[in-house]
């Protein structure tokens, strides 16, 4: 395993020993496949934060643990990497876990273990379950913040959330919506990742209340599920779009759109409006298709700053009345699309 980090810095960036290190990457037998992994993933980290290395300050070790499709966890490792060099009162070291599907169980002994090694903060992106809210109680009992990003975990023991309000995007996609349909649509289709996350569910009950004042005559047909992969969200929709008629329009709450559109091709369907969220990259490029009708975004790295600030000003590293505010929802369409990947 090639490196050019001193044993040190690996260990303290894997959360690790600099023994257990130093026999990941000598090849010595008898280490578990987890810990080699975990040593490389501390590499690659070690690489995008290079920069950090190098700056004066008091080191602060956050662990970000997000349950995500591939595709959102790059944009978030990207919009961490690109704040890291700004936050000015202390050196900021995140350490990524990242899973593409994660139960609360799970969640919840991955939370222990890094309570268990000792962390300066959490930034925390998870379902909204019983076995999850009390591992971060577990972790605010030692001292640990946790900061929720982009989705909460209300009536928990959460330090603070960082993120769009939920609520409001969803009114905002279904203002867009009544406006763009024509007269005689009938049928709305939404769908969600998974509905233990709270802030698609915030998405959803908004968008439902307020298309249905907006547009009274509206049908609309919950097509949720799949956990915005690919092929998960393909077999879901496909599912449940046979029993829906035409199909007006699309609000896709957690992604997976290249496999919703996939399966509205198929089944011959081609909705006059169709509302995604976040700027991946798979939805830039579906703007630019024109398979999109619009992106509701938000600024991610203003939204990994403040989740960073968070932790900052828990250790009293900065006034809590420095903090900058949430980020805003932005409706981008295939004309007003930024040039930073990360808004």
């Amino acid at each position: 395993m090639t490196h050019r980090f001193p044993v040190k810095e690996i260990a303290a960036q894997a959360g690790l020993s600099t023994a257990t290190v130093d026999r990941v990457l000598n090849a010595r037998a008898h280490v578990a496949p987890q810990t080699r992994a975990r040593v490389a993933a501390a590499i690659a980290e070690l690489e995008g934060q290079e920069a950090q290395l190098a700056a004066a300050g008091r080191r602060v070790f956050v662990d970000v643990v997000i349950e995500a499709p591939a595709r959102f966890t790059r944009e978030v490792r990207a919009a961490a990497e690109a704040v890291l060099p700004h936050l000015g009162v202390a050196v900021v070291r995140p350490r990524f876990v990242t899973h593409e599907v994660l139960g609360a169980a799970q969640t919840a002994a991955l939370l222990d273990r890094i309570a268990g090694r000792g962390s300066q903060g959490v930034c925390l992106k998870a379902r909204d379950e019983e076995p999850v809210h009390a591992a971060v109680a577990r972790l605010a009992e030692r001292g640990i913040p946790v900061v929720t990003l982009v989705t909460d975990l209300p009536d928990s023991r959460r330090l603070a959330y960082a993120g769009l309000d939920n609520a409001a995007a969803g009114r905002t996609a279904a203002w867009l919506m009544a406006g763009m349909l024509a007269a005689d649509a009938r049928t709305v289709v939404t769908t969600q990742s998974d509905v233990a996350f709270s802030g698609e569910g915030a998405r959803a009950s908004a968008f439902v209340a307020a298309l249905a004042a907006a547009r009274p005559g509206l049908r609309l047909v919950d097509l949720s599920g799949g956990a915005g992969l690919d092929g998960d969200t393909a077999r879901r929709f496909a599912a449940g779009l046979a029993a829906c008629g035409p199909v007006a329009g699309v609000y896709s709450i957690g992604g997976g759109n290249r496999a919703i559109l996939a399966e509205l091709d198929r089944a011959g369907q081609h909705p006059q409006v169709f509302i995604g969220h976040d700027l991946d990259r798979d939805n830039r490029a579906l703007l630019a298709e024109g398979r999109l009708t619009a992106v509701l975004a938000h600024d991610l790295a203003a939204d990994m700053r403040h989740a960073f600030l968070q932790i900052l000003a828990f250790h009293r590293l900065l006034p809590r009345e420095a903090l900058p505010p949430p980020s805003d929802v932005r409706i981008v369409t295939p004309h007003n699309m930024p040039r930073h990947p990360n808004l």
